[in-house]
């Protein structure tokens, strides 16, 4: 029985990391959505253009497309703005109903529309390995409770990124939504890091100096990093404003951006300094297994800095936002996996 439950376990942490690796890929093909600016590449939620799968070409479209689904899109929000304006959120439900998000569709481009359809494809992949996991983890409701009610919330959790997806097409991609929309993504990561931690066999305990500090300059480092996180969404925005609103070439939109941007590039030095800090104490624990997740991480702040160096200096090139932003989400990922690490092995 027990070399049963053992085999189970194991199966069930390997669906936990590919959950992992799933949302990662959504996230990296949501950044390539926004990126390209094809967020409104399908109009509609869940379909596209009122199929499962999309035209290929406009001519597969009725002549009143474009008149149609932003009819069908106004009538949405005027139910959504309603439910917000019934528990007391006036401002946004204004927000949602007015003439920008209410705006015509814009013309039919294939490439924009697959786009967009794989990102969709790519997070039902994720709702079928989540509903999976689900539905596995039942087995370990008596044995291992966390592993099933965290399942459970994953799963209610995707369920409600996607309403929340609907709501980011039904406005036109309302940049708090978009925001928001980031933020669950975050806290998905999260749980799900914390899953694999606690249905993983790595038991084993060791003794690590000083793990009260170190935990403690973790848990700042990722509360920082999901405010810089945040912040660089908001600097997202902006760079979406300054490709709608100026005809100048990309290489002009860093100058139209606001304080977000400088607060931004200027917060990522004291990120880099706590990184390197991190990695510095890792390196010298004296374990393996420590001394490649460190390496790790050193390795992708590098790669986050490149990037941000190459956004800033070369004319925001769109390649290199969705891999800017994956870049800041495997460290916090990673972040946390260290801190679940430390805290086991210091029996705290």
């Amino acid at each position: 029985m027990k070399a049963a439950s053992r085999i189970n376990r194991s199966n069930f942490n390997r669906l936990v990391f590919g959950a992992i690796i799933a949302v990662y890929l959504v996230i990296l093909a949501g950044g390539i959505v926004r990126s390209t600016g094809s967020g409104m590449g399908c109009p509609d939620w869940p379909k596209c253009f009122g199929n499962w799968v999309p035209p290929t070409a406009e001519a597969q479209l009725p002549a009143d497309y474009r008149e149609s689904f932003a009819r069908i899109r106004v009538e949405n929000n005027r139910r959504l703005a309603g439910y917000l304006e019934s528990i007391g959120l006036q401002e946004l439900a204004e927000k949602i109903q007015s003439e920008n998000i209410a705006a015509p569709e814009s013309t039919f481009n294939k490439y924009k529309t697959w786009t967009e359809y794989t990102n969709r494809l790519l997070g039902v992949v994720l709702g079928f390995i989540i509903s999976v996991m689900a539905v596995t983890s039942m087995s370990f409701r008596k044995t291992q409770p966390a592993l099933y009610y965290g399942s459970l919330g994953a799963f209610l959790l995707v369920v409600f990124q996607g309403w929340i997806g609907s709501v980011v097409v039904s406005t036109n991609l309302l940049p708090g939504m978009v925001t928001f929309h980031m933020l669950l993504a975050a806290i998905l990561i999260g749980l799900l890091i914390y899953l694999y931690h606690i249905s993983s066999r790595e038991q084993q305990r060791n003794n690590i100096d000083r793990t009260k500090n170190i935990k403690i300059v973790l848990v700042l480092s990722m509360v920082l990093f999901l405010i810089q996180i945040v912040v660089g969404t908001q600097v997202r925005e902006a760079v979406d404003v300054a490709a709608l609103q100026l005809d100048q070439a990309r290489a002009g939109w860093i100058d139209s951006l606001g304080s977000e941007y400088y607060f931004h590039r200027t917060f990522s030095l004291l990120l880099l300094a706590l990184s390197v800090y991190l990695w510095l104490f890792f390196r010298r624990s004296g374990q393996r297994r420590l001394k490649s997740l460190a390496d790790l991480l050193f390795l992708l702040v590098a790669i986050e800095v490149v990037l941000g160096v190459v956004l800033a200096n070369f004319g925001i090139p769109a390649w290199a936002q969705p891999l800017h932003l994956l870049a800041a989400l495997l460290i916090l990922g990673l972040q946390y996996r260290l801190y679940l690490y430390i805290k086991m092995n210091s029996g705290a």
